[in-house]
């Protein structure tokens, strides 16, 4: 963000910043295996108001899927979505700091972004433009939450493998959401306009992971 800082050097430093929040997470996952009392299984519920609600609600879902937990989108008949999502404290923690920022990001890259001329529904590209934007830093934080955990298991010594961990704590998460949820089904958030190359653009030179980041917390339970 500082002034004189070139393109490449920006994203080589975000990549770094989402590189240290992914391996926080998996130093908190492996220390709560031998310590259980440092994080525990949590859940909230989240509501999300408009405007742009369910593509909010996919970046949160996302962002969340990609940290580990789970998420159930409930029925609500207020303006806007509703999400539970189940996970460690630690991750929620996490996904909460991302989302904040990310939030921001994207309303600040759409405000940004001129709708092409010729366009027939401005709202249309809007959302997909949205919706790009979702898809290119879902993506990122997966790829980094997958290189921390790869790493971690080859720098492991002793007790159980990285990948142990996390499978264990991954069955304790979804055995939460079951219980809470026994029947659920899938959904797809669909997209008409033409801006989502733009928006997946702007997305990919988002800040994933700014470790000076304080949470504003965005996560508030409802």
């Amino acid at each position: 963000e500082a002034e004189g800082v070139t393109p490449p050097e920006a994203e080589a430093l975000t990549a770094k910043a989402a590189e240290l929040m992914a391996r926080y997470g998996i130093d908190r996952a492996r220390l709560a295996a031998s310590e259980p009392g440092t994080d525990r299984p949590a859940s909230r519920v989240i509501d999300i108001a408009n405007p742009w609600a369910q593509v909010r609600a996919h970046l949160l879902a996302g962002l969340a899927g990609a940290m580990r937990c789970q998420c159930v989108m409930l029925s609500t008949d207020k303006p806007g979505a509703r999400i539970h999502i189940f996970g460690y404290a630690s991750d929620l923690e996490r996904a909460d700091i991302l989302y904040t920022s990310l939030l921001l990001q994207m309303a600040r890259g759409l405000n940004a972004a001129p709708v092409p001329a010729g366009v027939r529904s401005a709202r249309a590209w809007r959302r997909s433009w949205l919706l790009g934007f979702v898809t290119a830093v879902i993506t990122r934080v997966k790829s980094a939450e997958e290189r921390a955990a790869a790493s971690a298991e080859g720098e492991a010594q002793g007790g159980p493998s990285t990948a142990l961990v996390l499978a264990d704590r991954a069955v304790v998460i979804r055995q939460q959401l079951e219980q809470a949820y026994p029947v659920t089904r899938r959904t797809r958030i669909t997209y008409s306009g033409r801006g989502y190359s733009a928006g997946y653009a702007q997305g990919e030179r988002a800040d994933i992971g700014n470790a000076r980041l304080k949470s504003a917390r965005a996560l508030n339970s409802a």
